[in-house]
């Protein structure tokens, strides 16, 4: 292989402050929004009392059809508008409704549904898992038939931590022929995008199709337009989803691309919680030890994956993947059991895949289900879910983070255990450092790995993708790593949930009523 070609070296300084100056622009352009909305606001109770009532009025319809809303956050956006009057209307106008998102979800489904046009039925590989499985073939059948096929002659390795797959990865890269597909929310300059960017470089010097998608609020901290030029001089194609300075009238940070895939030449993909920064190989020390899994996948189940980045590819970029047959699979290894790549958005609203696959295992589970997340913040139906499978006998566990990064998600995470607690889920919080890991596993029969947290963005305002494993080995490996996390944890137990200080209590009941917005 030719030599990668000598760059100039990183600068991380430069690179932080570039990053921190797009941050504070930001930061900037949402404040003066909030501050026009208020002026706004204030401008109509003061002088134009007519309008101002007229909007009154229109608030209260708009309660009454929130309360009738399907929607997730419509108890948030209730208490918003009623406790602030004029203002509380105008910020829907804004931020909560699907107004400015419209053209964007109509864009997503239509790509969407022509990547999964491409993709095949394998009804008999269902037909297979039913007589290995049939109290779990619901959840293969219910992503079968939202485009979402089962599939055989895929070889599947499984990282129980980060830095365990970088090497391989990297080599990876290295020994591509064709194609290098990456799309990730977060990122960020250091050592470990460092050595990616350089093989990147090098395999688009060779005429390799290299191609980028980054979310750009998750990179936020990165100097986007500079990586996206100096990328693009050498031959890499990069797209940000959905500029958060685009639209100033819409500026907000939902309905984000969550997702994480990497496919190297149509046959090798990557999937899981891993981002491209140097917390989640443990390159650097954030929050303690970082805790994070991803899965490696070689043969037919990778055309899924190709297909979601596709889809992704079309949206970003506006254009129609003309060619998308040239990157199927062309290397079939022996079988490994089923694996099953789904994915979903907002733009499934309210029937988001993503949501489905959870409350169903849930409520399929018979003797135990392992749930890893590094946020809980749940809506009534999902904790429903998990209070009904307890209730039922089945061993429901999940473990969150001792450490945290953000503080206020935090707070409604703990906020959350009480009631579970209280009818027999058991929690466990990860002591060495922050578990990002988002991996469940049930009655040893399946599995997911993916990109999926147990929050509100992920079921229903993020783009998210998983896959779902059955009668695979990699089902055991899964609960082995889930099995061993538990013993660096401390189980919380009703009695010390509710010993919290009143402060913290208080803190937590204010900021669980603003969690939508988290």
């Amino acid at each position: 292989m030719p030599d990668i070609p000598k760059r100039k070296k990183f600068d991380k300084r430069r690179a932080k402050s570039h990053g921190l100056i797009r941050a504070f622009t930001v930061l900037a352009a949402l404040l003066v929004q909030l501050g026009l909305i208020t002026a706004l606001a204030f401008f109509l109770h003061a002088y134009a009392w007519k309008v101002y009532f007229f909007i009154e009025i229109l608030s209260g319809f708009l309660v009454f059809s929130l309360v009738n809303d399907t929607e997730y956050n419509r108890q948030f956006w209730i208490v918003i508008v009623l406790a602030l009057p004029g203002f509380g209307f105008i910020l829907y106008f804004f931020w909560g409704s699907e107004r400015t998102n419209f053209s964007v979800h109509e864009r997503m489904r239509q790509s969407e549904n022509n990547a999964k046009a491409r993709l095949p039925k394998n009804e008999e590989y269902l037909s297979e898992l039913e007589a290995i499985h049939p109290n779990k073939i619901q959840l293969a059948r219910y992503l079968a038939r939202d485009g979402f096929p089962v599939y055989r002659n895929t070889k599947v390795k499984y990282y129980p931590v980060g830095d365990a797959m970088e090497e391989e990865f990297i080599e990876d890269l290295k020994a591509a022929k064709q194609s290098i597909f990456m799309e990730y929310f977060i990122v960020y300059n250091g050592e470990w995008w460092q050595r990616i960017e350089d093989v990147l470089i090098q395999k688009a010097s060779e005429g390799l199709d290299v191609r980028l998608l980054i979310d750009d609020f998750g990179s936020l901290l990165m100097d986007v337009h500079t990586m996206k030029k100096e990328l693009g001089q050498n031959g890499i194609r990069m797209y940000s989803f959905e500029p958060i300075h685009r639209r100033f009238t819409s500026l907000s940070f939902n309905y984000r691309n969550h997702q994480k895939i990497t496919v190297i030449d149509s046959t090798i993909g990557y999937t899981g919680g891993v981002n491209l920064a140097d917390e989640y190989v443990n390159r650097i020390v954030r929050f303690g030890h970082w805790q994070d899994s991803a899965v490696r996948l070689v043969g037919d189940a990778v055309w899924s994956l190709t297909n979601m980045f596709l889809a992704m590819w079309e949206q970003c970029s506006r254009s129609v993947e003309e060619n998308a047959e040239q990157y199927r699979p062309q290397l079939s290894p022996p079988d490994e059991g089923f694996v099953q790549p789904f994915s979903g958005g907002p733009h499934r609203a309210p029937l988001n895949p993503v949501e489905g696959i959870y409350t169903r295992m849930i409520n399929k589970a018979r003797d135990y289900i392992y749930i890893t997340t590094p946020y809980l913040v749940l809506d009534e139906r999902m904790k429903s879910c998990l209070i009904d499978a307890a209730q039922s006998g089945v061993d429901v566990r999940i473990i969150t983070p001792r450490s945290y990064d953000k503080w206020y998600v935090h707070m409604v995470t703990i906020s959350n255990y009480g009631r579970l607690l209280e009818y027999g889920v058991r929690i466990y919080e990860y002591l060495p450092g922050f578990i990002h890991e988002k991996d469940v596993v049930s009655d040893d029969e399946c599995a997911i790995c993916g990109t999926i947290n147990l929050d509100y963005r992920s079921m229903y305002i993020h783009h998210e993708n998983g896959v779902l494993f059955s009668n695979s080995p990699v089902v055991d490996e899964i609960k082995q790593n889930i099995t061993m996390i538990m013993k660096q944890c401390e189980e919380i137990s009703l009695e010390k949930w509710l010993k919290r200080p009143i402060r913290q209590r208080f803190v937590q009941w204010l900021l669980k009523i603003f969690s939508p917005l988290f």
